[in-house]
């Protein structure tokens, strides 16, 4: 009986077509909701690191000394985890999906280029007068 199934589904198969596309030569198909990599705005990040204690394969390193955030993205799943949790909304999830690539070049580095803003001067109170005082 199971060679019938399997007989079935190479018949199928054939006459149908694969039901898959063949990715590297064929482009895949892209949605409104596709997740191909993240993106990060530096001008917007704060250096907080929620996206690096968020992420499940650690793929984000961020440092605070040296105002850096990297990914790793073939370590990275594409989960959207770092995305949801960034509290300045600095971080997004593109459409398009990056190329397969054979060698270990997915290492991106980027420079942070936020910068603090000044608090407003507190005004000087001076010395209060006494108006109970006789």
């Amino acid at each position: 009986m199971a060679y019938f199934e399997m007989a079935k589904t190479v018949l199928k198969s054939v006459l149908h077509g694969p039901a898959t596309i063949r990715y590297p030569a064929q482009p895949a198909k892209i949605t409104p909701i596709s997740r191909g990599h993240v993106t990060i705005d530096p001008s917007t990040c704060i250096s907080c690191g929620m996206c690096m204690r968020k992420c499940p394969s650690d793929a984000i390193c961020v440092l605070r000394e040296e105002k850096t955030w990297e990914i790793d993205v073939l370590r990275c799943h594409v989960c959207n985890c770092c995305v949801e949790v960034c509290p300045v909304h600095c971080l997004t999830m593109e459409t398009q999906y990056s190329s397969a690539v054979t060698v270990h070049e997915g290492r991106h580095l980027v420079k942070i280029t936020y910068v603090k803003p000044e608090r407003p001067a507190k005004p000087e109170a001076g010395p209060k007068e006494s108006a109970g005082s006789s």
